[in-house]
């Protein structure tokens, strides 16, 4: 059985919607499937100490940050509360990035300049305390990658990327690796597979934004939701057959697949190796 990285999963929210049971053991089905190691991203203060907690329980990584959907109820004072965070884990060596941090320019009432303003901050956090970030890239690649270039940081993960290949390959020029997950799983996703497959391999990591981002098996339709049937949850035990629809795309094996996903998520994130043993 390959052993997979999953370097974008919210485990703690399966926690928060079902009880600490019901997050044991979806990372234990995933464990079982074969994901090996877990990232999982912060997204605000509140869910600070939960991610972590959640990290050393089942012996995965986590990332310290504040989500830019988060903006607007972040206080003024968060950044310095999430400094104090970074400065107290920076020991742990299971804190591995910033994050998840960036720039959302696709949800509506979101103010761009406050967005700005905490991405910026937090770039200059990654910087003082010399870890990468994880990115989240939502119609905003161009707008950070130009402050990335104002304040580069020690590279990282482009969450969820769906951008152009020249975009894609700036991030790659400024030490960062793609996300690929449930998105690619979809035949209408044409750009989005044609990226998985034209990158170069050392460029991607695997991802689920797990409970988000359904790979297609799991999709609900609008006309089934309205029929009474629950959206889907996404889970890490599905990266492996996200996996294989990105070796398939490919034309490789899925074990190459897995070494190389293992390799570029250490390249992205240095303290990981330690972990992976």
């Amino acid at each position: 059985m390959q052993r997979w990285i999953d370097t974008h999963c919210h485990l703690d929210e399966f926690a928060a919607h079902g009880g600490m049971a019901y997050a044991d053991a979806e990372r234990i089905r995933a464990a079982q499937a074969g994901v090996a190691h877990c990232v999982l991203p912060a997204v605000e203060l509140a869910n600070l100490q939960a991610v972590r907690a959640m990290a050393q329980r089942h012996g995965d990584s986590y990332a310290l940050g504040i989500h830019p959907l988060y903006t607007p109820q972040a206080g003024e004072d968060d950044i310095q509360a999430l400094a104090a965070a970074l400065q107290q884990c920076r020991p742990d060596p299971r804190l591995v990035a910033v994050g998840e941090i960036g720039l959302d320019f696709f949800v509506p009432g979101l103010d761009p300049e406050r967005q700005q303003r905490f991405y910026r901050a937090q770039l200059q956090l990654a910087r003082r305390f010399d870890l990468p970030v994880i990115l989240h890239v939502r119609r905003s690649a161009d707008q950070l990658l130009k402050s990335l270039r104002e304040l580069p940081v020690r590279g990282g993960i482009a969450h969820a990327f769906n951008g152009s290949l020249q975009q894609a390959q700036a991030f790659i020029d400024l030490g960062f690796k793609l996300g690929f997950g449930g998105a690619v799983t979809y035949e209408r996703a044409l750009q989005l597979r044609r990226l998985a497959t034209e990158l170069p391999l050392y460029a991607l990591v695997l991802e689920t934004d797990a409970p988000d981002i359904p790979p297609h098996w799991l999709y609900v339709t609008a006309a089934e939701r309205a029929a009474g049937r629950a959206p889907a949850r996404n889970s890490p035990a599905e990266l492996p057959r996200i996996a294989a629809v990105v070796a398939a795309l490919r034309g490789i094996s899925g074990a190459e697949l897995a070494r190389a996903t293992r390799d570029n998520a250490c390249a992205a994130l240095p303290r990981l190796a330690s972990l992976l043993g």
